[in-house]
């Protein structure tokens, strides 16, 4: 069974699916968003609060999160299995 990892909120999100968890404060990551916003490809799980990191799914969603990259990471890091230890 995959992991979920929690992104905010009680909002999770399955660690296996992710690609990358970036920063929003660069101008090209800003654009990626307001692009996923007109396709409706961005899911916002910030409640109302400053986004903080994005993090990318494989199928081309964007989540956008009030949690700092570093502890999305970090949480992320933990998630690891047995399997992948090898």
């Amino acid at each position: 069974m995959d992991k979920l990892v929690s992104v905010g909120f009680g909002n999770m999100v399955n660690a296996s699916k992710v690609i990358a968890v970036i920063s929003p404060d660069s101008a090209p990551v800003k654009r990626m968003i307001q692009a996923a916003k007109e396709e409706g490809t961005a899911i916002d799980v910030t409640q109302g609060r400053k986004t903080k990191s994005v993090i990318v799914m494989e199928n081309g969603q964007y989540l956008l999160s009030a949690l700092q990259t570093e502890t999305i990471a970090g949480r992320m890091q933990g998630v690891k299995t047995s399997n992948s230890e090898d």
